[in-house]
Order: structure tokens, then sequence, then C-alpha cells
């Protein structure tokens, strides 16, 4: 069921005018064709690659942790070809949240979905886990024209983008649940809704445990495994990607012995099917964020 409770009205006031500004900009970059929008993703891109130092050294060592066997000149490519799919991927967001996906709908390919339905068919709810890649919120818009999705996410601390985020993820999702509010979505998951959440950044949250990630211990929640022990979800990897102009999108076979008792196996697991999604499409991850900032005891962090 489609939650269509009015958001609250978001501030007017002068120090919310230049978010207001960024907004408006975002309004007007959505409706560009698609074609313009690519063309002016990979300058945004490129100038993000000059101008963010410490984002662009930040994705630099992630990419060193996590491919050590790749030659660095392939490196030094991959992170540039990461930056060109970040300026993309900033623009899909605004087509996503307030353009029309028309152009995407005609070369989309959706994988997996029968055995999602089979799954609700028989009363059970699935948490459909993926990563951070900058294709996220688009091909989350174009799942949801085949499967009834509600989303999880952090709150913004502008009150006008946590309005923005969410006016324009409930023009396609079906509910939208922040980070805290884990009862409702435990609720909808029993209900046999469908769920959709990316758990590979560090949140800084208690319920952590170091599990590998590309082979290096990373801090990760373990909220998956909570999730499908509370509610009896089936947890399904989600694989999304953009091929030149087309975009990919897969829904994988459920997580084989999740819940387990074990939630340091049951994190360890979805990490591996991060992973493997990454190493489909690694320049449209979100290789900025540091991933490896919180180190174990006797680690010094890579950045």
């Amino acid at each position: 069921m489609r939650d269509d409770t009015p958001l609250p009205r978001p501030p007017m006031g002068p120090r919310h005018w230049p978010t207001w500004l960024g907004l408006g900009v975002m309004v007007l970059a959505a409706a560009l064709p698609w074609s313009v929008q690519r063309l002016l993703g990979r300058g945004i891109g490129a100038l993000a690659f000059v101008l963010a130092g410490d984002r662009r050294r930040a994705a630099a060592a992630n990419l060193a942790l996590c491919f050590p066997e790749m030659p660095e000149a392939d490196r030094a490519r991959l992170l540039r070809e990461s930056f060109r799919d970040l300026g993309i991927g900033f623009l899909e967001f605004a087509r996503a949240w307030w353009g029309s996906a028309a152009p995407m709908r005609r070369t989309v390919r959706i994988e997996g979905v029968e055995q999602v339905e089979a799954l609700r068919a028989g009363g059970r709810g699935v948490l459909l886990v993926s990563g951070h890649f900058m294709t996220l919120e688009i091909c989350g818009r174009l799942m949801c024209d085949r499967l009834p999705l509600a989303g999880m996410y952090r709150r913004y601390r502008s009150p006008v983008m946590e309005w923005a985020v969410r006016r324009g993820r409930q023009r396609y999702a079906t509910a939208m649940f922040a980070n805290e509010e884990v009862r409702p979505a435990i609720r909808h998951l029993k209900q046999g809704g469908i769920l959709w959440y990316a758990p590979d950044q560090d949140m800084h949250g208690k319920d952590t445990v170091f599990v590998p990630f590309f082979g290096v211990p990373a801090a990760t929640i373990t909220a998956t495994h909570q999730f499908a022990r509370m509610s009896g979800c089936a947890v399904v990897p989600f694989f999304h990607r953009r091929e030149g102009a087309d975009y990919v999108l897969r829904l994988g076979a459920p997580l084989a012995g999740v819940p387990s008792p074990d939630p340091v196996a049951d994190t360890a697991c979805v990490n591996a099917a991060i992973e493997a999604m990454v190493r489909e499409a690694p320049s449209q991850y979100l290789w900025i964020h540091r991933r490896f900032k919180r180190r174990p005891e006797g680690q010094a962090s890579p950045y």
C-alpha cells in the first residue's frame, strides 16, 4: 500500500535559499534531454575530479585497497571513469526525482522479477540488498515499474533536502523509512512488503562488525541479519548497472542460509554479494565514500 501522507511544508527562510537554489538547478537539469544530461554529467565529473581533491584521494585509496592486483595505470583510469559516472549519476538522481524516466524505460532490461513475485505470493516479505552505486536512484525508479518497493534512507540535516528527497522518492516508492524507523520497516516486511536498502557504508552505529569487503575488514552494520531474523523475509541481491545508454537490473537468488544464528556470517554474506555487484560495474560504485575509515584495533586509517 502506498504511503500518501502529505509531507510537512518545508522552511522557506533566507538561510535555506542556497539549498533551494541548488534544488532549482537540479529540477531544471532534470528536464534536459537525456543525451545532453549524459554529456553534461561527464563534464561535471571531470570538474569534480579536479576540484574535489580530498574525495579523489579517498577514492584512490579505496581502489588501491580493493584492487591491489590491478596495474597502477588501470587503477588511475578506473578512478577517472568513476568520477565520470559520478557526474552522470548526479543527473540520474535529478531525473529520477523530478524528471521523466521514459528514455530509460525504452532501454531497460529487468531480470528475476518472477522469483520475487513468487516469494510475495507465498506471503513472505523480501529485503532487496544493493550497494551505493550512482545508478541507485534511477534504477530504483525503474524497478518500481515492476515491483512495489519501499526504501530506507539516512535523514538529511537540511530540512529542505529532507523534504525534497522524500518528495522525489515518494513519486515512485510505496513508502520511505528513515534508518531509525526499524519497527515500521519490519512490520512492512512481515506484511509481505518489499524493502530496498544499501548496507555498504560505515554508519558509525553500535551494531557493526568487521567483515571482509574485497578482502579488507570493513565496519558493516548487521541490520540485514536483524531484519531477516525478526521478519522472516528473504534477502535478495539487487544488481543494477548502466551499459552505455542501456540499464540492466537483476534480482539474484535469495541468499542461502540467511538469516543464520550468526550475525557476523550473515553480514559477511551480504558484503560478498555487494562485492560481486561492484565487480560487474566498478566505475559506477561510490568510491569517494571513506568505506574503510574505521579500522580494527591497531590498524591505521588508509585516508
